[in-house]
């Protein structure tokens, strides 16, 4: 299978804790669920029925065998999941409190071993769209090399490159200023980008939420999304800006809900001969993040990332589901 959709980055281990409403200092009951914000991007699109590839690393053992069939059986093709000898699967740890919002505590591990020359670019012929969306590439280590190498190559065969910083405090500490610096970088050759309301202030500088999106802009992405939780999604594209609303549903668990979103996004684009061309149509773009919104919105319902995606039949039993408000 030769994908239309790869997204690149860490597929990692998630640990939630069971007990809500309750801090890692405090939980005791964890729940071992497979994760990574481009791994969820990639089972996100493949559950709604596309052909999507990963490239990541995960360590040799079972942590890292467990994530390989988890991504199969969900229709992921993995002949660019490669397995590190020399580090452990990459773990995380996630508490959830009553509103759905999380902790995390990362242990990283082989996702960062990934190496460019590792990637056989023949898997790749059919490639269309290409998602960078890892929470750790841009800390550092060989995948952050091989990021950029690979949005080069995406840019040089003309494909449609997607786009999320994915701010992690914990992750980065006291190291703002150089995330700023790696995402901007990220920015001048992505089409489309995805970000939260802190990223955009963040990366902008500016707390203003328009006036955030209009900087970043700047940085060359002429479209870019805001997701803003019930409130829908902020979309902008060359600064012209629409609120697309979401559904309203009971949240249980916001993990992996901005990956579900993008998921449906490049879905939906994979589908276009130009993506490109649709994702800049204004109406086309706000049906697009309409569909989106309602993907993400589904995810929250449920524990879990993968596990919690929809498929196209479960969207069109939404209005009957007993924790979907209409």
């Amino acid at each position: 299978m030769n994908p239309k959709i790869v997204c690149i980055g860490e597929l990692l281990i998630d640990f939630i804790c069971k007990d809500i409403d309750s801090d890692l200092v405090d939980g005791e009951s964890f729940e071992k669920k497979a994760g990574g914000a481009p791994a969820n991007v990639c089972a996100a699109a493949a559950k709604l029925g596309q052909k999507v590839g990963f490239i990541g690393k995960v360590g040799n053992d079972s942590f890292g065998k467990f994530l390989e069939r988890t991504l199969t059986e969900t229709g992921v093709d993995t002949k660019m999941l490669y397995f590190d000898r020399e580090k452990p699967t990459t773990l995380a740890f996630v508490s959830l409190r009553k509103d759905g919002e999380r902790d995390f505590i990362f242990n990283r591990g082989a996702d960062e071993n990934l190496s460019f020359g590792e990637l056989d670019l023949k898997n790749l012929k059919d490639t269309k769209i290409f998602h960078f969306g890892s929470a750790t590439a841009l800390l550092g280590g060989n995948l952050k090399k091989t990021y950029y190498e690979l949005m080069k190559y995406a840019k040089s065969k003309g494909a449609f490159v997607s786009f999320d910083p994915n701010w992690r405090g914990a992750l980065f500490g006291e190291r703002k200023e150089e995330f700023v610096a790696e995402s901007i970088k990220c920015l001048a050759y992505a089409d489309f980008t995805k970000v939260s309301d802190e990223e955009a202030r963040i990366i902008s500088g500016k707390e203003n939420l328009e006036e955030a999106v209009d900087e970043i802009h700047k940085y060359g992405t002429p479209v870019v999304v805001v997701t803003l939780g019930k409130d829908g999604t902020l979309l902008s594209i060359d600064g012209k800006k629409i609120v697309v609303k979401s559904i309203e549903v009971k949240s249980i668990d916001s993990t992996g809900a901005g990956d579900a979103f993008i998921g449906a996004v490049l879905y939906k684009l994979s589908m276009e001969e130009n993506p490109k061309e649709v994702i800049c149509t204004l109406e086309k773009s706000k049906e697009i993040v309409g569909f989106a919104n309602k993907v993400g919105a589904i995810t929250c319902t449920k524990l879990g990332a993968i596990a919690a995606l929809p498929t196209l039949d479960d969207l069109e039993k939404i209005k009957t589901e007993n924790n979907i408000v209409n």
